[in-house]
């Protein structure tokens, strides 16, 4: 079934739910609900689950000739405020990867109004509706956990996440609060913008973050521009940087690395083999670095070209599973 098809149904199905009843909309979605696993391309599957009273949807792409018999790393990918699980597909190019490497790519879609095509996370301070909501992102993500691992040989140790913007403040969330599910994190221009963070285990994290970033600034402080109209001050890179080298116990002296427009900064020899990476790209803006899709989202520019983050992200993935 094409995706444009697919699509097309789903949006039939939104647009007469006004005139039914809540308990046939119900029924229908619940209809869907079971019917979870659809195929759309690429042996790209859709699935959806309910939770918070909230019917929340996402694509999972297995590795081509999937083997039941081993278990299998999961990367999830989030969004950016505005866009959604097709376009963090696109934009990532993770499927390629997750046939290649040999793990599953998950695409979660976050939330917002029916009538607004732009969908959000509640990470602390942004964005949208999810976050005037308190949609609960952070359960959404736990039972989606528990779904997978219930349909696909998922390996526990090896669970990770990426996301850009809003979907990179998620990814800040999910390793202070579900730290004891996800061994590793790579915000791409996000910002962790709560004052109390609370995690129970170590976690590793590569971040990417324009110098020039006007969406999220890379020295924090009010964005010059966003998705939404609620005020909000970013925290700087640095502040999520110093909190999780502290509180891994990495080597507070790092080894740092430069090429033309890229410094890397790395932070290692934590507990559990934990690590801390940065990439600062220098005069570049809100964007995943190597963007491979037409399609960006949540405002984004202009991507460096001289790193892959999508390579760059796996790469430390594969060699950061928790112990």
């Amino acid at each position: 079934m094409k995706k444009s098809a697919l699509f097309a149904a789903a949006l039939v199905l939104i647009v007469s739910a006004t005139a039914l009843s809540a308990e046939t909309v119900r029924d229908r979605i619940r209809q869907r609900i079971r019917e979870h696993l659809q195929k759309i391309s690429d042996g790209t599957l859709t699935g959806a689950l309910r939770h918070g009273g909230i019917d929340r949807t996402y694509l999972v792409h297995p590795p081509k000739g999937l083997d039941r018999s081993r278990a299998y790393p999961v990367v999830f990918v989030f969004h950016g405020a505005g866009g959604n699980a097709e376009n963090a597909m696109r934009m990532t190019g993770m499927n390629r990867r997750a046939d290649e490497k040999r793990f599953i790519a998950v695409y979660p879609n976050g939330t917002g109004r029916l009538k607004d095509p732009g969908l959000t996370w509640n990470a602390w301070a942004c964005c949208g509706e999810a976050f005037a909501g308190k949609v609960d992102d952070v359960g959404f993500v736990r039972e989606l956990i528990a779904r997978l691992e219930r349909d696909y040989p998922v390996d526990p140790k090896r669970i990770f996440a990426t996301g850009i913007s809003n979907g990179g403040m998620l990814c800040y969330r999910l390793a202070c609060e579900l730290s004891d599910r996800f061994a590793a994190v790579a915000p791409v221009a996000g910002a962790m913008d709560t004052d109390d963070p609370r995690p129970s285990e170590p976690v590793s994290l590569i971040i990417f973050h324009g110098t020039e970033d006007k969406h999220i600034r890379y020295d924090g402080g009010e964005p010059d521009r966003q998705f939404d109209r609620q005020k909000r001050v970013d925290k700087p890179v640095s502040y999520a940087v110093n909190f999780w080298v502290k509180y891994d116990g990495c080597n507070p002296v790092p080894a740092d690395s430069r090429t033309q427009n890229v410094a890397r900064t790395t932070y290692s020899g934590g507990r559990n083999g934990t690590e801390v990476t940065l990439y600062a790209l220098q005069g570049f803006g809100h964007a995943w670095p190597g963007d491979e899709g037409e399609l960006r989202g949540g405002g984004a520019e202009s991507p460096a070209q001289e790193i892959s983050a999508t390579d760059l992200i796996w790469e430390f993935f594969d060699t950061h599973p928790k112990v």
